[in-house]
């Protein structure tokens, strides 16, 4: 149109792959670290990762160090310095109280009890008494309707007041939620894609919501199909999450590259990390990605193949 000052260039790609260290990486941890590294490459972008280590009580000590050098043996390695958001803490407080400030978000006394008398949806606070040291929660308004397209999974709609309510930015332990925490690291690292598990797809809303009210953008997303065990629980919290096995990296990339919908005759003669990435990525079929798996026997043959 004549006179319209031109359109901004989109940023270019940058996604990331974040482990929280509560144990060893297993095979659905793999199997989103290679699929969002090959969306990343597939764009040309950059790659990064981030270690979510906000959760003390759940942390292994030296799982965040062990997880770096199973990355570093199956050839992916992140393209900046990793970070961690134990060292961050001023981001999300600086964040935070600017929610505070402009009255989006509040303190809460609630207790555990309490909150399940309401149904589980915080919609007020109905603590007996005020807490020592209360939570911070982020105000949703009533008919917060939060719709987005996920790359894989298609459009998803929550009510995020009617199916979450107020959710927690700040715990009564101290500890920062997930949620903030993640919409600030994302922002920070300019992180323009988010491809993960599709157990989190149900957060993305809340997410969506938090990046609104701190004045954010918002990233694309994309949630791969997660690798469950036989019972159907998923992979990570299950007996089946056995480690995959950094000395002997090259079946384990096949074998989640195969669960990435993709052909695997290509990579059958890759005989390192390395070569196989650099086949992976010039056969690499985005189209082909599922939205499901055959959950249970995908992870009897990937524990199978880990041991």
């Amino acid at each position: 149109m004549p006179g319209s000052p031109p359109v901004p260039p989109p940023p270019p790609y940058r996604g990331r792959f974040a482990p929280s260290p509560t144990g060893p990486l297993h095979a659905g941890s793999l199997l989103a670290a290679l699929g969002s590294w090959l969306l990343a490459r597939r764009a040309g972008g950059q790659w990064l990762v981030r270690i979510e280590d906000l959760d003390p009580p759940r942390e292994v000590p030296g799982a965040a160090e062990a997880q770096l050098a199973t990355l570093a043996a199956f050839g992916l390695l992140s393209d900046a310095p990793v970070v961690r958001q134990s060292a961050r803490h001023d981001l999300y407080r600086a964040a935070l109280e600017g929610l505070l400030a402009q009255g989006l978000a509040f303190s809460c006394s609630c207790s555990r009890s309490e909150l399940a008398a309401q149904g589980g949806i915080h919609r007020r606070c109905v603590a007996a008494a005020p807490r020592p040291r209360p939570a911070i929660r982020l105000r949703v308004a009533d008919g917060s309707m939060v719709a987005f397209e996920d790359g894989l999974q298609g459009r998803v709609v929550q009510d995020v007041a009617a199916e979450v309510g107020d959710f927690v930015l700040l715990r009564a332990d101290g500890c920062w939620a997930y949620q903030l925490a993640v919409v600030v690291d994302d922002a920070d690292q300019g992180i323009t894609d988010v491809v993960r598990g599709a157990d989190l797809l149900d957060s993305t809303p809340r997410q969506i919501l938090l990046q609104r009210a701190l004045g954010l953008p918002v990233p694309r997303y994309l949630h791969l199909p997660l690798l469950l065990d036989a019972d159907g629980h998923k992979l990570s919290k299950s007996s089946a999450a056995l480690p995959v096995d950094a000395a002997d990296p090259v079946p384990a990339l096949q074998h989640c590259w195969t669960l990435l919908g993709q052909d695997p005759a290509p990579l059958q003669g890759a005989r390192s990390p390395d070569a196989l990435l650099r086949c992976a990525l010039s056969h690499f079929d985005e189209a082909r990605l599922p939205a499901r798996l055959h959950f249970h026997e995908a992870a009897s043959k990937t524990a199978t193949s880990t041991t």
